[in-house]
């Protein structure tokens, strides 16, 4: 059962991860190579952690693959993440990725024995409305474009994130995500002459970076990553991946107002963000209170079939 401290760590993982935008936005290299950089960075120091805690490394060889194919989803998610807050804005991609949770819900099911709940579609509806007020005043290209990608990293993550909720309960949290970002690193590595050839005007990789380009690398790649995607994992052995994904959609909350913050010229907040804003965390906080109601209806049901009606004991 989780505690309370693991619903606190949860949420500061995710403040992390709304500040990956920020730092995605400052870092100057290009999205593929940042996710390279970062994914490198984040590898080695795992594999660093790993041999210092004497932590399981070898999971055989068809284990090893599935992981690290996993590992190739997250280098495509992180992908599109930091291309769409380049081309839009922070808020828009972070906004987008909310949907997660409701891809979680729809797809959770075809990985799991896990039964699809009326009450995760409908909250993950309401999500949407609240997305839908957020951005609905956006009508350029790029701004469409951002949250097109920021939609499908989130499918991405949805879809990894399940996986991860299986893997969490066989191995240790360490050695999943050091494969993963192994797996995520070669995969972007893999991507690079198609990269460069289509995507690049010189047709070449850019990875000129100044001095404050590596403090936030190594913020992004150590705290941001090795740090919370090892805790989220953990946390996953505890806390169901639905729950876990709902809880991100804090994630364009905190990383929005930390937007406001830091791009107080460009990330401006308006009414339909507090509206939207709103409607988000309403479902995030109902959820837990829908899922006890479910949990407790259904025990109460398989107690006493014939004599729970409904709404009453």
């Amino acid at each position: 059962m989780p505690r309370l401290k693991d619903f606190i760590e949860l949420h500061f993982i995710v403040l992390l991860w709304g500040f990956t935008a920020i730092l995605g936005k400052l870092i100057t290299i290009p999205a593929v190579e940042l996710v390279f950089l970062r994914t490198l960075i984040a590898a080695l120091a795992l594999g660093a952690i790993i041999y210092r805690r004497k932590t399981q490394f070898w999971l055989g060889r068809t284990n090893m693959f599935i992981i690290m194919g996993v590992g190739l989803m997250i280098s495509a998610h992180w992908i599109l993440f930091f291309a769409s807050a380049r081309i839009s804005s922070v808020s828009l991609c972070l906004v987008g990725m909310a949907t997660c949770s409701l891809w979680t819900a729809l797809l959770e099911p075809a990985f799991t024995s896990k039964k699809l709940k009326v009450h995760e579609i409908l909250l993950g509806v309401i999500i949407l409305v609240g997305l839908y007020i957020i951005f609905q005043a956006e009508t350029e290209f790029d701004n469409m474009l951002g949250i097109g990608m920021a939609v499908g990293s989130a499918l991405l993550g949805a879809i990894f994130t399940i996986i991860n909720a299986r893997l969490a309960k066989k191995h240790p949290s360490t050695t999943i995500t050091a494969y993963e970002m192994a797996g995520a690193c070669i995969g972007t590595a893999l991507f690079f002459p198609i990269y460069a050839d289509l995507f690049t005007e010189t047709g070449t990789l850019s990875f000129a970076m100044n001095g404050m380009d590596w403090i936030y690398l190594l913020l992004l790649a150590v705290v941001c990553t090795v740090y919370a995607y090892t805790a989220s994992v953990r946390l996953m052995q505890k806390i169901s991946a639905y729950t876990v994904n709902l809880t991100v959609n804090m994630e364009p909350i905190y990383g929005i107002l930390l937007a406001w913050l830091i791009f107080n010229e460009n990330e401006q907040m308006t009414s339909n963000f507090y509206i939207g804003a709103t409607i988000i965390l309403l479902s995030v906080f109902i959820h837990p209170v829908l899922d006890t109601y479910s949990e407790r209806r259904k025990k109460l049901k398989e107690a006493f079939p014939e004599k729970v009606v409904a709404g009453k004991e």
